[in-house]
């Protein structure tokens, strides 16, 4: 019997939330925790000419008054690596953000700090990348663990080749367990990372001799880390790093990736699910709607996902589509516009409880964060088989 995909019931179902953030205010990220809260984190402007790495929590129906994480004359504000906040099931919360390197104009270190008071106090600001180099670090993924603590994950510029390194960070803000996973990938493009019931499990775009830049993808288990193997031979050539990277989310051991690619000059984004934590990947699916620029996330729902992306074309907007783990594509949902003067949104999604929340910049002289949330993500989704 033939049965609709989930969002085409809900294509009516999106409602714009008031975001806590004052206009003016960039860089979103959205963290669901264990409770079924939702967290936001955003980078805000204050009048001495500095900003401040806030945070503020919403129950479904109200936010709380929000918190600042710290504030300073120095963060390396970029559209494209974000700062988060993350909590674990303890509650836990565990920050990072980028600084720039004194005396250096360009090169920026990774900072983290960790709140077992919900917020309330924070340790002292401790340095993740200890190379002692200025160069620029970055693209980090925070990533709660079963066991406690959080994987991260970051781009290390300090050599003339970028490695994506993790390492463990406790309650305690101890850093432990410093690897490098890859010894030559692309060199700003976002990493992404999840848990699954086997272990962390991380994707990033690689970078071969040959300059393809694919996305590839390395899992913890008992025995370490396994090598890089790509999790879709898209077969994509560029002499340059198109600041485009990809996204995960599980459920368990159902993994869902998003990514962006413009393998023969032509602008895709894919979404392809694994049953398995990861070793392997059913076949990708196209996700966009013609014309798309990238910029992806993506949220693992009970069967499938929510996909959102950067939609460009003459008028570039925020993008969602459902997909569900066989294949079946809701419509592509048209979030909020993303037209403007160096337009750079980069919008991030996250599931809590039954409603996924979906936040961005807007461009232009009206620059502002936009929460959207689409309600219903957590019902069982209904596919052609």
């Amino acid at each position: 019997m033939l049965r609709i995909p989930l969002l085409v019931l809900l294509a009516a179902a999106l409602a714009g939330i008031p975001h806590p953030a004052p206009p003016g205010s960039s860089e979103p990220f959205l963290f669901a925790d264990a409770k079924g809260g939702l967290l936001a984190s955003w980078i805000e402007a204050n009048d001495a000419g500095g900003a401040a790495l806030r945070f503020a929590r919403y129950d479904g129906r109200s936010w709380s008054t929000p918190s600042t994480i710290r504030t300073g004359r120095d963060f390396f504000v970029n559209w494209a690596d974000i700062p988060s906040v993350v909590s674990d099931a303890r509650g836990t919360l565990y920050a990072q953000w980028l600084q720039k390197t004194a005396g250096e104009r360009y090169a920026h270190d990774v900072y983290y700090a960790v709140s077992t008071d919900g917020g309330a106090t924070w340790t002292t600001p401790a340095l993740l990348n200890r190379d002692g180099k200025a160069a620029e670090h970055g693209f980090t993924s925070l990533v709660p663990l079963p066991g406690g603590g959080a994987g991260v994950v970051w781009l290390d510029g300090s050599s003339e080749e970028t490695k994506l390194r993790y390492a463990v960070i406790d309650r305690h803000g101890r850093l432990s367990g410093e690897t490098v996973l890859d010894e030559r990938v692309c060199d700003c493009c976002a990493t992404a990372m999840t848990a699954t019931t086997g272990g962390a499990l991380v994707a990033y775009r690689d970078r071969s001799a040959e300059e393809t830049r694919d996305i590839s993808l390395v899992r913890s288990g008992r025995a370490g880390w396994t090598k890089p193997a790509p999790l879709h031979a898209d077969g994509w050539r560029i002499k340059a790093c198109p600041v485009n990277g990809p996204q995960l989310d599980a459920r368990g051991d159902a993994v869902a990736a998003a990514w962006f690619t413009l393998a023969g000059e032509q602008a895709c984004v894919y979404a392809a699910f694994s049953r398995d934590g990861g070793r392997t990947f059913a076949q990708p699916v196209r996700i966009d709607g013609g014309a798309p620029a990238g910029r992806v996330d993506v949220v693992a729902l009970r069967d499938g996902a929510l996909v959102v992306w950067l939609e460009g074309g003459t008028a570039p907007y925020i993008a969602a589509r459902h997909v569900a783990s066989k294949g079946a594509l809701g419509p592509v949902l048209k979030l909020g516009d993303a037209s403007g003067a160096n337009a750079k949104p980069m919008p991030r999604a996250a599931l809590a409880g039954e409603t996924a929340y979906v936040a961005w910049t807007s461009p232009g002289a009206d620059k502002r964060i936009h929460l959207v949330a689409i309600a219903g993500q957590s019902m069982p989704t209904k596919s052609n088989n």
